[in-house]
């Protein structure tokens, strides 16, 4: 059985549809790739703005934590006990901001500690007051349990408290003395109490 030729027109009528086809199937595959290339896009957007809060998250937990450890401190500067006590509070891995003041009792009043609680320094931390010559490890359990509180004052300069230790025959000597809470209200209760030790160093005899 012979087949015969198609005419030219109709030759030409097929040989355009072939081409439009393949076109067509030239602009699926160019939308099919646009479209991955654009969720690739999305998801990479996506993951660079977790991994970008991720980091804001953490800066800011680490923020946090170091306003945590920073005591700004307000004293006058000639008080050697209060230097001292910057000395114990560093060496208990606070970071201590101090500030030289001719009077700390304004401060003390903008903070609103009561005068009565009032000692040679002044100082802040975490939001809490600390008063006079508070034991660093009273300052961490204040961080850490965060009591509704004004903050911790050791009124007066007890001797043996951190930063009032004697030398010499007085070695060790302490005086009986109490880290008191002092609460919104202006009141207190005792917080930590500090028994009296006798000196450390017998006195030897000529």
């Amino acid at each position: 059985m012979s087949h015969r030729p198609l005419p030219p027109s109709r030759r030409t009528l097929i040989r355009a549809t072939i081409g439009l086809l393949g076109m067509a199937s030239l602009g699926y595959a160019q939308l099919g790739m646009a479209a991955t290339e654009a969720t690739t896009e999305n998801n990479t957007t996506k993951a660079s703005k977790t991994s970008k809060a991720g980091k804001a998250t953490e800066a800011t937990e680490t923020t946090k934590a170091t306003e945590t450890n920073v005591v700004t401190v307000w004293k006058t500067p000639t008080c050697g006990c209060c230097k001292d006590w910057v000395i114990h509070l560093r060496k208990e891995g606070f970071n201590v901001v101090t500030n030289d003041v001719t009077d700390t009792a304004p401060v003390r009043q903008k903070l609103g500690l009561p005068a009565k609680f009032g000692s040679c320094h002044t100082a802040q931390i975490g939001g809490y007051v600390l008063e006079g010559h508070v034991p660093a490890r009273d300052v961490k359990r204040l961080l850490r349990e965060k009591p509704v509180a004004i903050g911790l004052a050791v009124p007066g300069m007890p001797v043996g408290s951190p930063g009032m230790e004697m030398t010499g025959e007085m070695l060790g000597v302490r005086d009986a003395f109490d880290v008191v809470l002092v609460t919104q209200d202006g009141s207190s209760r005792v917080y930590e109490s500090y028994a009296a030790k006798a000196a450390t160093k017998t006195r030897v005899k000529s």
